[in-house]
């Protein structure tokens, strides 16, 4: 069994971490605004971050990690949730992520940036679509969920990008 280096498990943890904050986030503070007059469960921006970390913590723990990670925060979900928002939750952050990690696979030979782009896009629409459908039986706040979620997306693509940039000029340097 090969053992991730520090990086993926601290990437490991991280993501797994964003699964209890996003459950305490909407129990704690219920709908929070996410830009351009729309609203969403204060789990979203978690929500987000957790799509971005899956993929980071692929590329730097290996398939086989993230597959039990997806498990084992499926399974938080569950517990750490506030009980009326329990199965939706659990079931959400297992069908998203998992729709996340099989677009995702495919793509990333083409490259981090684009197989997280559309990955984190299938992905948010999936938690968005059968949380709210389980958890409230409305789509009232998809439009929120959609734009809160694709915010960290895109928050976390243009660090990487520049992340990227920063060490290929001192890599020419």
């Amino acid at each position: 069994m090969n053992v991730p280096a520090p990086a993926g498990i601290a990437t490991l943890v991280a993501y797994v971490a964003t699964i209890p904050a996003a459950n305490l986030a909407v129990t704690h503070f219920g709908a929070v605004p996410v830009g351009f007059g729309y609203a969403a469960p204060a789990g979203v921006y978690m929500v987000g971050l957790a799509l971005v970390l899956r993929d980071l913590a692929r590329e730097s723990a290996g398939r086989g990690a993230v597959l039990a990670a997806i498990a084992v925060g499926t399974i938080l979900s569950y517990f750490l949730a506030d009980p009326a928002l329990a199965g939706a939750s659990a079931a959400a952050f297992a069908v998203a992520e998992t729709m996340d990690f099989v677009v995702y696979e495919p793509l990333r030979k083409r490259g981090l940036l684009i197989a997280m782009l559309a990955s984190n896009a299938v992905g948010l629409l999936a938690d968005s679509l059968l949380f709210l459908k389980l958890a409230f039986g409305s789509f009232k706040y998809l439009p929120g969920q959609i734009l809160g979620k694709a915010w960290m997306t895109f928050a976390a693509i243009a660090v990487l990008a520049l992340l990227r940039r920063r060490k290929q000029a001192s890599a020419n340097a």
